[in-house]
């Protein structure tokens, strides 16, 4: 029997695993897949394993809903936050560790989460898109108005087109700009279909509107299918340093599966 938990952040949900005694089987992909089948089973975007460190707080380790481990993900990281809270790991602050590296994070009120993320040292911009690492590969697509794209057909054409061919893919962000703001949806690797949010891939935006002077603020609110998220940064050099994705993130159910 294996206690489990579920967490969501403005939509993108997981499914949360306390593996401080180490008995989850880690390199059963069938396994994940199935927990993460919203058909057959729990149901959810991604698997994430808290699990111990001697130098830090906790580790997390994160798998997309294909059952294989993943680059860092921006909203996993604000509710594992939130699910370390609930375990009385952490209490408002916490230094963890991920797959890119370490993370700071507060977390105040009713679970909201601020989560250092990684720098951004280089930006690739191009006419109608931009590409950078936020902890995982991001394509920021400009278009005219995202309420009316193909976000699974249009993104999957990217993600497996010959741009990133050689590179693994990569997760594919379409932004427009609407009367309250910028609005983006974004095709995620390994979920291969549209989610309601995605952490890294807003910070990706964030970063991309101000690298091609499409907004000179540097705390940015971006607005999502599940909520909205704020961005904010320094912009340092050519790189983007201090970056904080900020955003609710809750608590939905728990339970017990064989």
């Amino acid at each position: 029997m294996m206690i489990f938990y579920k967490y969501q952040g403005t939509g993108n949900d997981f499914v949360m695993i306390d593996n401080r005694e180490g008995e989850f089987p880690k390199d059963n992909e069938k396994l994940i897949a199935h927990l993460c089948d919203r058909r057959f089973c729990i149901g959810a975007d991604g698997l994430i394993l808290l699990e111990n460190d001697p130098q830090y707080d906790f580790r997390m380790v994160y798998y997309n809903s294909d059952g294989r481990q993943s680059t860092m993900c921006g909203n996993g990281g604000r509710c594992v936050v939130a699910f370390a809270k609930q375990l009385k790991v952490i209490e408002r602050e916490t230094l963890f560790i991920a797959i890119d590296g370490e993370h700071r994070a507060t977390i105040e009120g009713d679970n909201y989460v601020h989560l250092q993320m990684k720098n951004v040292t280089s930006v690739e911009a191009h006419p109608d898109y931009v590409f950078l690492n936020t902890g995982s590969p991001h394509h920021v697509q400009w278009v005219d108005d995202v309420e009316t794209v193909d976000v699974k057909n249009q993104g999957a054409a990217i993600r497996y087109g010959t741009l990133y061919a050689d590179k693994g893919g990569s997760n594919v962000n379409f932004v427009s700009k609407g009367e309250n703001g910028f609005k983006v949806r974004t095709y995620e690797r390994g979920v291969e279909d549209e989610t309601y949010s995605c952490g890294t891939g807003v910070t990706a935006v964030a970063i991309a509107l101000h690298h091609t002077q499409q907004t000179e603020v540097q705390n940015i609110t971006l607005h999502t299918r599940g909520g909205d998220l704020q961005v904010s940064f320094d912009r340092v050099g050519e790189g983007y340093e201090n970056i904080y994705l900020s955003g609710s993130a809750q608590f939905v159910f728990e339970g017990i599966i064989k």
